[in-house]
């Protein structure tokens, strides 16, 4: 106002373009934006509600929700960063609840209650968690441990919606590409996949396709412009160029293969890793194959045959029911073009006329989630069995009254020990669906009821001290990086007990009594570089003189930061081993000062 009076500019002067520049700068915060339209009304109204400041504003704060947004529309952008700002102390409260609430079991069916009722909008919430995700790298790790819980529970519940969406849909509106794009999404919940990217990774191989063809046959139907509606191609010799040109592209120019070295690999299910990496098993790259065959106007269709999923391709009357009147295109080999009696040689036996039949889109996604429930039922290093559990959810998401694979998902809750409440439920519908069950059912609920008495039985953790007389042979401490002397492996403490604490079983199975100390000597429970748990004695373990992370999924469970030299436990840990900290700090740095020396 001083510059006013005197003559010269002051703020409110300058042309409005320019007064929206400097509020807009980077420098500015929130709050001085809120303080500045509070002191006149020319900068009240520059930084109204629904304008370009405020909108600004948000873009800087969080740049990737920009897209949930219409350009077109009339935003409240004040209102919606607030929501975003409240959103995110939300989640923020809700994480950090996450350690003391389920330290000592798995997240149960109910714990995320809260989330479910949030009265933001999700994506807010989600975008607050995937910003804990990116926080500095060794620090934070027991938030990360749970915003990333909570974020796989949220979209793949979301998917799980989707996926929901798309069975009820008529069969001429499931896209095969669309339903595996579902499926990969439910399976790799924190990765990024969009429907929107994989179709326009697909329509550059389908462009590249037509490239091939009108240097072949310039005048092919294939490349004339869609007037409307669906191409098609009906003459068959058109229709073979079409599938010579995909063969050229897939297959020689892109390297496009089956993957017989890595057969039983669960990438090779996932659309968006198939397109990365350029190979697949036969289902995946049947969907990919048929996908662009049907842009450029072939109608190939899928057929579930045993072992080797082909796709058919109709040389006679359309819709014919006899199988002589196809030829079968392998996609994993290549396009090759296949006879019925090939198709048995292809699989080294004679097989029925049904198995030669069209199957619909839902089949297609049952076997692909079939296929990952094999490959997750003969998973060994996982031993939270993630993949049996998605594809579970998967296939009962489609076929929700399945006796077996309800069994299963029981069983396999009953085995980890987690969700005994959801194990009852199951148990009851299976045992509804098919009285037949009960005896196996009835197993399972008498130990699921045990199990729940025992928790109700359990009062609080157990604290173990150091200075106590029966701790005195214990070495090592919580959160220190380990090396095994045996195997070699890297690992770090997070437990320990003055003697085995296993059963006689255990310790027969794993001759603990060939050991020098045998069963009376410490016993350390470590997480292990390779994903594993392991319980191991004292005098196999040494430490590690060029500690580093251990990439171990259940870290942020029990440790809030790596310091470079060794792990602190978080809040719920150090309860338990009181001492241990003091004792962990001083003797890292005795061992590195030594190891400097």
């Amino acid at each position: 106002m001083a510059a006013a009076e005197s003559g010269g500019t002051g703020l409110v002067d300058l042309p409005g373009e320019l007064l929206e520049l400097i509020l807009c700068c980077r420098a500015l915060s929130a709050a001085d934006i809120g303080r500045v339209s509070c002191t006149c009304r020319r900068l009240r109204e520059a930084c109204q509600a629904r304008g370009k400041v405020w909108r600004e504003r948000f873009r800087l704060r969080w740049p990737s929700l920009l897209k949930y947004y219409s350009q077109t529309e009339s935003v409240n952008w004040l209102k919606e960063y607030k929501a975003r700002q409240s959103a995110g102390l939300e989640a923020r409260r809700i994480v950090a609840s996450f350690s003391k609430r389920f330290f000592s079991e798995h997240v149960p069916c109910d714990g995320y209650s809260d989330i479910e009722i949030l009265g933001c909008p999700s994506h807010f919430f989600e975008d607050e968690l995937v910003t804990i995700l990116n926080m500095e790298g060794r620090k934070c790790l027991t938030w990360k441990y749970y915003a990333k819980k909570i974020l796989y529970f949220l979209r793949q519940q979301n998917i799980l919606n989707n996926l929901k969406a798309y069975l009820e849909r008529p069969e001429d509106q499931q896209s095969f590409l669309e339903g595996a794009v579902l499926i990969d999404q439910y399976c790799n919940p924190l990765s990024d996949i969009y429907l929107t990217s994989v179709r326009a990774q697909v329509d550059d191989i389908t462009d590249k396709v037509r490239k091939v063809l009108r240097t072949k046959n310039p005048r092919h139907p294939s490349l004339a412009p869609k007037a409307g509606g669906i191409l098609r191609v009906p003459e068959l010799e058109f229709q073979r160029q079409v599938l010579d040109a995909m063969n050229c592209v897939l297959y020689e120019q892109l390297k496009y293969k089956g993957n017989e070295m890595d057969y039983y690999n669960s990438l090779n299910s996932y659309i968006h890793q198939v397109l990365i990496r350029r190979t697949g098993i036969p289902i995946s790259l049947s969907v990919l194959y048929l996908t662009i065959a049907r842009q450029l106007g072939v109608r190939l269709e899928p057929v579930n045959f045993p072992s080797h999923f082909l796709l058919r391709w109709c040389q006679g009357i359309e819709g014919s029911t006899d199988i002589f009147d196809y030829m079968y295109i392998d996609a994993f080999g290549k396009g090759k073009q296949l006879t019925v009696k090939e198709c048995e040689y292809l699989i080294g036996h004679h097989v029925t006329e049904e198995f030669y039949g069209v199957v619909t889109s839902k089949e297609v996604l049952q076997r692909m989630v079939g296929n990952l429930l094999n490959l997750g039922k003969r998973e060994t290093t996982d031993q939270s069995y993630q993949l049996l559990r998605d594809s579970l959810d998967l296939y009962l998401a489609m076929y929700p009254d399945n006796v077996q694979h309800l069994m299963l998902q029981a069983r396999l809750y009953f085995h980890l020990g987690i969700w005994p409440e959801k194990v009852l439920d199951i148990l009851q519908h299976v045992q509804e669906l098919d009285p037949s069950q009960h005896g196996a059912v009835g197993y399972l609920v008498q130990h699921t009821l045990e199990h729940i008495e025992r928790r109700k039985e359990e009062v609080g953790p157990e604290v173990k001290h150091r200075t106590d007389e029966k701790h005195k042979d214990i070495c090592f401490s919580i959160g220190m990086i380990m090396k095994h002397k045996r195997y070699g492996y890297n690992c770090v403490i997070y437990g320990w007990d003055p003697t085995c604490m296993m059963g006689q079983e255990w310790i027969r199975n794993m001759n603990v009594h060939s050991l020098p100390h045998g069963p009376d000597q410490p016993f350390y429970n470590v997480l292990v570089e390779d994903g594993s748990c392991i319980y191991a004695a004292q005098e196999n373990l040494e430490y590690n003189l060029e500690p580093h992370e251990i990439p171990h999924p259940d870290i942020g469970r029990y440790f809030s930061e790596f310091t470079g030299t060794h792990y602190l436990a978080n809040t719920e840990l150090a309860i338990r081993f009181p001492e241990d900290l003091e004792f962990t700090c001083a003797t890292v740095q005795k061992i590195y000062s030594t190891v400097k020396e």
